[in-house]
């Protein structure tokens, strides 16, 4: 019994050190991702003060807490200071299963590459790329800040975002999300800031203007499909167009 006491308590080790190991992962490619778009901002100039763009990469990059060396150096390759690669930005557009409309935006050096992974990655699970401008019209390009339910009280929140000039807000149990225009975002996150802290997330998104309700089997598969494309060290953002209830999200996630 001893023995099998044992074994129980070392799988559960591996398990824990599993976890850990794909956490880390996962970090990694968050500061890879992050250090993307700090050296396609600090393309347009080293200094965050006069640079909007790079002003939104750091404060992304400080929320995830990102180390100041790491988001220096990214700074410095990008404006030029520092040898690195090229990034380009790319955009994808497409369906996945039951009529989903997705955009993939990239930043990448070798945009053959990725158009061959995101076109493969589509087609494995059920969907199919399309041209650009195919789907984008079905949703706003937004700037977009997400605070936890605990940083404060909806009231506090709308008052909040409202004198900042943002346009729309919602709050519900799992938190508040504030959007505004694209040109307003970095002046509303930082009037946010200054009164609620640090955001839990903020970022330009692609909003839908409409849902698309669908069942468990497609979600299963759409999830993955959008899964695999995060996962992809190209692909910065992933936005769709879906909606699957609560129940079944946690189905899928048991």
């Amino acid at each position: 019994m001893g023995f099998l006491c044992g074994m129980a308590g070392h799988s559960q080790f591996k398990n824990i050190m599993y976890r850990k190991g794909a956490q880390d992962a996962k970090r990694a490619k968050i500061f890879a991702k992050l250090g993307r778009e700090l050296m396609v901002a600090a393309r347009g100039g080293a200094d965050p003060g006069s640079n909007a763009r790079l002003r939104a990469a750091i404060a992304a990059a400080r929320a995830q807490n990102m180390p100041k060396d790491n988001i220096a150096r990214a700074i410095k390759k990008g404006s030029g200071e520092l040898g690195g690669e090229t990034f380009e930005e790319m955009r994808y557009e497409g369906y996945g299963p039951g009529g989903v409309a997705i955009i993939v935006e990239a930043l990448t050096d070798n945009r053959n590459r990725t158009a061959a992974e995101v076109r493969s990655t589509f087609s494995k699970y059920s969907g199919n790329l399309a041209e650009t401008g195919a789907v984008s019209f079905n949703f706003d390009h937004v700037g977009q800040i997400v605070y936890a339910s605990g940083a404060a009280g909806a009231e506090e929140i709308f008052e909040a975002a409202l004198e900042a000039g943002a346009e729309d807000v919602r709050s519900d149990k799992d938190g508040h999300e504030i959007t505004c225009p694209v040109d307003d975002f970095n002046a509303v996150r930082e009037a946010l800031e200054a009164k609620l802290g640090p955001a839990e997330r903020a970022g330009l998104t692609w909003k839908p203007q409409t849902t698309v309700p669908i069942d468990e089997t497609q979600a299963s598969t759409l999830l993955k499909l959008i899964d695999t494309l995060e996962d992809s060290d190209d692909v910065q953002a992933v936005s769709a167009n879906f909606e699957v209830s609560d129940e079944v999200l946690e189905r899928l996630s048991a």
